[in-house]
């Protein structure tokens, strides 16, 4: 015996549990993605971090305040894939996931006024103490909100962020 309606009943259930299946399996990637991620992955735009080591192959860094000197970069983009970043002032960290995934981000410096890093040109900046021999260039003066190089009368050299506006004045270590 037929009942009316148990069909369309059934498709509708059926409908839900497939809906729900898919819900799980995209909820479950994301949570391994997640899972899987580097504590510098995990960040968003805004968060900053320390680099520990700036070896060309082994890139590696921790999140931390952005008021600290050792918050070397900031980060400007995050993206879930392999991105250009928009200029050269940036520089890129990936990361491969354990699900196949990536991670991508684009970092602008945030160096802080009389700190001092580390710059072997191929590999991301990286916070020393002034008194290291790893010290390569010390920032003489930062100034948030501009980019004109003429602000730094007494400084060697300079380096400037576009978005958001910063320049950094530096010089030797021992300046």
């Amino acid at each position: 015996m037929k009942f009316p309606g148990t069909r369309l009943l059934a498709r509708v259930v059926l409908a839900l549990l497939a809906v729900a299946a898919l819900v799980a399996a995209v909820t479950g990637c994301s949570a391994i993605d997640n899972a899987t991620k580097s504590d510098v992955a995990k960040t968003k735009v805004g968060d900053c971090i320390n680099i520990t080591d700036n070896s060309p192959t082994a890139t590696e860094g921790e999140p931390i305040d952005c008021s600290s000197p050792k918050a070397v970069y900031k980060v400007h983009q995050s993206f879930d894939q392999q991105t250009e970043c928009a200029s050269k002032e940036y520089t890129s960290y990936t990361e491969q996931l354990a699900s196949g995934g990536t991670a991508f981000l684009c970092l602008a410096p945030n160096f802080a006024q009389g700190a001092c890093y580390n710059d072997v040109g191929t590999s991301p900046y990286k916070w020393v103490d002034c008194s290291s021999t790893e010290a390569t260039f010390k920032v003489l003066q930062r100034v948030d909100g501009q980019t004109d190089e003429l602000l730094c009368e007494s400084a060697e050299e300079f380096i400037t962020v576009s978005d958001p506006k910063t320049l950094f004045c530096v010089g030797k270590p021992n300046s």
